[in-house]
């Protein structure tokens, strides 16, 4: 088993949960409580890579990060070094990639939450801000955790958009599921017997886990 490349998924997975928590909380808010126009232009972004072709968000992610992108050479400008084919690269691809698996648990139990606690602690002179942190999120927080357990398994086994925004560099940009295809490609089916294994394994723990926290949101069946 290549144990190089799981860490490195699971470093990268690391890294996604802890960005998307602040954007994630930021999204659900707007799409549960905010009023404004566009916010069904919003909602269809945030859930856009789960219909769209990996291939397709990759293909973006590189014009967007690339180094003739005004954010590839500002990127390049500061650390020396271009965003794609770069760990930092797949930290915000994956970003990207994972924004509905964080997200879209989290709004669907922020949906389930009572308006008349939020309204009464509003009432107690409680901030929007500070009602949403200190009441909404604390009572959705099955759905927030579903998100994280979620975010954290897509992360390490995306293959497709992670492929192609940073390659197959060895320690740097290879994942378990790139390491996966190499093993397959190579006819090394004991080593790919095993990523696949402990890939599997970690899925269903994750589907189990989530199975757990929405059997406890219904507690009559």
């Amino acid at each position: 088993m290549d144990w190089q490349a799981i860490g490195l998924s699971l470093r990268l997975a690391l890294w996604v949960v802890v960005l998307l928590l602040p954007i994630g909380l930021v999204l659900a808010w707007l799409l549960i409580y905010g009023k404004f126009k566009g916010k069904v232009l919003l909602d269809a972004v945030v859930s856009l890579p789960l219909v769209l072709p990996p291939t397709v968000l990759g293909f973006y992610l590189i014009v967007a990060m690339g180094p003739h992108s005004p954010v590839g050479r500002a990127w390049e400008a500061v650390m020396g070094k271009p965003l794609v084919f770069s760990f930092s690269g797949l930290v915000v691809a994956s970003v990207f990639l994972n924004l509905p698996f964080f997200v879209q648990p989290f709004v669907s139990a922020l949906s389930g939450v009572d308006r008349k606690l939020l309204e009464v602690a509003a009432t107690l002179g409680t901030r929007p801000v500070g009602v949403y942190l200190r009441v909404a999120v604390p009572l959705a927080w099955r759905g927030l955790v579903a998100g994280v357990i979620m975010t954290f398994a897509h992360a390490i086994g995306e293959f497709g958009v992670v492929l192609m925004v940073g390659g197959n560099l060895p320690g740097v940009t290879r994942t378990a599921s790139i390491a996966l295809f190499d093993q397959v490609q190579a006819l090394d089916l004991k080593g790919a017997n095993q990523t696949a294994l402990f890939l599997l394994v970690l899925a269903f723990i994750v589907l189990l886990c989530t199975s757990i926290l929405r059997a406890k949101e219904r507690p009559w069946n």
